[in-house]
């Protein structure tokens, strides 16, 4: 190869390694590889320009913005409400197929989100019986169809740019199906394996909360014993941060000073008897909220509190709300609770103001789980208008010859017109991320492509596999993306492998769809990891599972997904 050639395969393989190392800033790693590209004049800026408005990633976009209206729908409260009713049987059947079809077309994040609190509260099955099987259902309902989760579209518009025609929107439902009737019969004969839990446990347990001993307080130079702070109903002190010092364990005979402050564990729901103790200051007094309205949240992946302390993220400004407490699974926390920076996935409980449900910015930073909810939910004639809008926009594009992004571009607009979604709320949750995602990665192809790289790809994938089976590099495609799925996000693990995918199938002379489908189909086969997809970090986290829980109840539906999916593909799309 030249010299130039292997500068570009020193930028793939950078960009590889970055997202690795910054799995959570995926769209910052492709900013940055575009950025090179067009320094070293891969590409031009043309380019990035022409790969910003492609079809395939406007669609995707177009399709996002348009779900935010639909999550403040009666649908998925309609669904939660009939979810757990009956016998367990009938019950566990409805919580799979109705999320699997729910998911099919619209997000799988806010229908596995409608459906968290539902399962917890059951009493009929034990919700650490159904949490992980909720995420699953809803990654495999997404590889139903086309707009069934932004992998798909993610792989269809790296498809068109490539001067292929986009995919249609039930390309993905013969595998999709198979591979979903097949796991939902594993996952049912399998999910008895999953460990028993407490409601107790889910809802409470490593919550951290903090308290303050003000200069007055009569808690100084009284042990803990003495202070009656070693046999709290339902909490129990953990840590003592003194002068920027962690006293851990904290000892009976520890004496309090001025400015401790005190880090405490359990149910949330006692928080208030921590103010029986004079001068004792919770951490959400300091904003004036604490009483009764407690409200728990889980934080969404873009939302603009993360990576921000608690102390410094404003929530008083923001929501008018205070924090309690905050639980995190797969990460320890420790010491001051302002201190603690917040991430994704997190879970907060807030003492709300008299304003919180009609901030308009609740839906893009949380999922409220139980409490209070926003007042901006969809009712009557606009609910009507936003749910058959979207079945009949579906419908047009999926049985005619009017694309997607046409029919999207409509009820885009008649959401607007009818006032179910405002501009405003567009310009704050406008998904800048999945944006510059698929942006780097177009321009990563392109650059790819206009190196001379893909050529000698192609051209040394055709020498290695002469005379071998096609299917070596079919499977080989499928493992690869279906590895880094686990390893980093879906979108990044499609976007990555997509233009290798696609040169090895131009080496070999045949279709490349069977190896792009493949692509896609494998970046949503996250079944191992509780980290690789967002509904599974969002239930390991809700049902305090532990990594071997996800293994062993993971690697048979992963290995069947597999099976099926390499199987299916040949077949439906001919090499």
């Amino acid at each position: 190869m030249l010299t130039m050639q292997w500068l570009m395969v020193v930028i793939f393989i950078a960009t590889f390694a970055g997202l690795l190392k910054y799995q959570r800033v995926p769209e910052r790693v492709f900013a940055g590889a575009m950025l090179t590209c067009l320094a070293v004049s891969f590409v031009s800026y043309q380019d990035i320009l022409v790969n910003a408005v492609n079809p395939g990633l406007v669609t995707l976009i177009l399709l996002v913005l348009c779900s935010f209206a639909i999550e403040r729908t009666s649908v998925l409260r309609r669904l939660s409400a009939n979810m757990i009713n009956g016998s367990k049987v009938k019950s566990t059947f409805k919580m799979l197929v109705g999320t699997a079809l729910s998911s099919a077309l619209m997000s799988n994040t806010a229908v596995v989100a409608a459906l968290i609190a539902t399962i917890k509260n059951n009493t009929l099955i034990n919700p650490g019986k159904l949490l992980i099987p909720l995420s699953f259902a809803a990654i495999l309902g997404g590889t139903l169809t086309l707009v069934g989760t932004s992998t798909n579209l993610i792989v269809n518009s790296l498809l068109i740019e490539q001067g292929q025609p986009s995919l249609g929107f039930f390309d993905f439902t013969l595998v999709g199906l198979s591979a979903l009737l097949v796991c939902l019969v594993v996952i049912f004969l399998t999910m008895k394996r999953l460990p028993d839990m407490s409601l107790s446990r889910l809802a409470t347990n490593e919550y951290l909360l903090e308290a303050e001993v003000a200069a007055d307080s009569k808690l100084i130079s009284k042990t803990i014993e003495e202070n009656g702070l070693r046999n709290l109903d339902s909490l129990f002190l953990v840590e003592v941060v003194r002068c920027g010092r962690l006293i851990s364990p904290v000892s009976p005979d520890e004496v309090l000073q001025a400015g401790d402050r005190l880090i405490f564990t359990g149910d949330i729901s006692k928080v208030l008897t921590l103010q029986q103790f004079d001068g004792l200051t919770l951490f959400a007094e300091q904003d004036g909220l604490l009483r009764e309205n407690l409200t728990e949240v889980l934080i969404k992946p873009d939302s603009a509190v993360i990576g921000k302390s608690l102390k410094s993220a404003g929530f008083r400004a923001r929501f008018d709300s205070a924090v309690v407490a905050i639980r995190r699974e797969g990460g320890s926390l420790s010491g001051k609770l302002g201190d603690i920076v917040i991430q994704s996935g997190d879970f907060l409980v807030l003492a709300v103001g008299n304003d919180f449900s009609s901030r308009t910015n609740l839906s893009k930073n949380f999922f409220i789980l139980s409490g209070h909810k926003p007042d901006n939910m969809l009712s009557g004639w606009r609910d009507t208008i936003t749910v058959f809008g979207f079945v009949f926009t579906i419908a047009i594009s999926a049985l005619t010859e009017v694309t997607l992004l046409k029919s999207l571009m409509f009820y885009l607009a008649i959401l607007i017109f009818c006032g179910c979604l405002t501009v405003n709320e567009i310009k704050r949750r406008f998904p800048l991320e999945i944006w510059m995602i698929v942006l780097g990665a177009l321009t990563l192809a392109k650059a790819l492509d206009t190196s001379g790289v893909t050529e000698v790809i192609a051209i040394n994938i055709e020498a290695a596999l002469h005379g071998q089976s096609l299917y070596i590099a079919l499977i080989s495609i499928f493992v690869l993306t279906l590895i880094l799925t686990e390893m980093i996000t879906n979108s990044a693990a499609a976007a990555l492998i997509f233009p290798i995918a696609y040169s090895i199938a131009l080496g070999l002379g045949v279709s490349p769809l069977p190896f792009v489908m493949a692509v896609a189909f494998a970046a949503s086969g996250s079944f191992i990891s509780p980290y690789g997809y967002q509904t599974n970090v969002m239930v390991y986290n809700a049902g305090n599972y532990t990594l071997a829980d996800f293994v062993k109840f993971g690697w048979p539906v992963s290995l069947t997904y597999s099976v099926i999916v390499l199987t299916m593909l040949p077949i439906v799309f001919p090499f």
